[in-house]
Parts: structure tokens; sequence; C-alpha cells
């Protein structure tokens, strides 16, 4: 009776295993391809990756609520990464991946006019309220920042910085590894520090 039961158990247990959705490795490789998207801004405008080959590409995952945001944000330290490298002709992309009713989901207009109010410089923001680009990139907090060189290589996956805090004091003390990376492209070098530990808010999928 009990080894008939146990079975049944085990039966049980497979089959709901088999119910549960599976998580997919992200696409988003170093050195390798980086994945082709669609994506609509908050102007109703549609963006693809492929669209942008030939320049080098900066992917910022973002979420005002979130107090690591906060500090680059509140600092006008993106704000200034922001407008020094679109400068030079680099495309940056913020994306926010928020879902509906979670924390930092905005609307079209939300987004403008957070991006007015933070005096924010992207090329775009563009909204993923259904995660798609985010999980195709396996993006994980916010900020989370991937640089695309203009091959379309994936040669940045990680944090902004190397201090993962919420103060804004750390900023000046850190490396700034997104500064560092485009920097090294503009200049035809290779990306010296690749990957780094992403640090922030969950995205909240």
């Amino acid at each position: 009776m009990k080894k008939t039961t146990l079975s049944k158990l085990t039966i049980w247990a497979f089959a709901a295993a088999l119910m549960i959705p599976q998580i997919h490795a992200a696409d988003a490789v170093i050195a390798e391809k980086a994945p082709d998207f669609t994506a609509t801004d908050s102007n109703g405008k549609n963006h693809t990756l492929a669209s942008y080959k030939g320049k080098i590409v900066v992917l910022e995952w973002l979420n005002h609520q979130c107090p690591f945001v906060k500090k680059h944000y509140g600092s006008e330290n993106m704000q200034k990464l922001q407008k020094a490298y679109t400068g030079k002709g680099v495309i940056w992309l913020s994306i926010i991946s928020s879902a509906p009713g979670k924390q930092g989901y905005c609307t079209p207009e939300e987004a403008n006019s957070l991006t007015g109010e933070k005096g924010a410089a992207p090329t775009a923001v563009l909204l993923d309220p259904q995660g798609t680009v985010g999980k195709l990139y396996g993006a994980k907090t916010t900020p989370h920042m991937f640089i695309i060189s203009e091959d379309g290589v994936l040669v940045y996956n990680g944090a902004i910085d190397d201090i993962p805090s919420t103060d804004i004091a750390d900023i000046a003390k850190a490396k700034n590894y997104v500064q560092s990376a485009l920097d090294e492209l503009l200049a035809g070098k290779a990306v010296s520090v690749a990957t780094s530990q992403p640090y922030g808010c969950s995205v909240k999928y």
C-alpha cells in the first residue's frame, strides 16, 4: 500500500513539474550577435536593433521607482552619460519591462513625463510591459546595462559601475563600467571588462 501511494505521489509530482513554465537561458551572449528585437517607444514609434546597424547601442533597464535608479538619476549621473554619448553618435535605449500593476510600470504618457521631469536624454524610452525584450536579454535588475558594438555584437553585460549601493556619494568613487566600455569602443579598442554582476532592484516582470 505504501509503495502504491509513493508511486502515485511520484507520478503526480512529475506531472506537476511538466506544467511549470520552463525558464530558458537568455539569447544575449557576450562576443556573439546581440538578438534583434522590435519594441515600441513612449511616442508610439517602433524600434528594431537591426535598424541601428553600424551604431554603438546601449540598452539600459529602467524603473524610476527603484532606489538604485534614483541614485543614478537623482545625481544626474545617468543623464550625463546619455547626453555625452548620444552626442557622439551612440544610440541609447532606456527599456521599461515592468508589467502592468508592478512597480515601475509606465503608460506612454507617464514615461514621457518622467523623461522630461528627470531631464533624461536617451534616444528613446522603449515600453516592454510583456517583458519580451527583457527576457530575451536576461535583464535582471534596474539598472542593468548592455552595450552592443557597431557590428551588432554584444560586448558588455552588467552593472553601471562597481559599487552596488544606493548612496549618491559612491558614484564619484566607483569605476563606471559603461563609460569605460564606450570610451574603448569609440577609440577602436576591445572592451576590457565585458561582464560584471548587475545590481539594483529586480526587474518587475
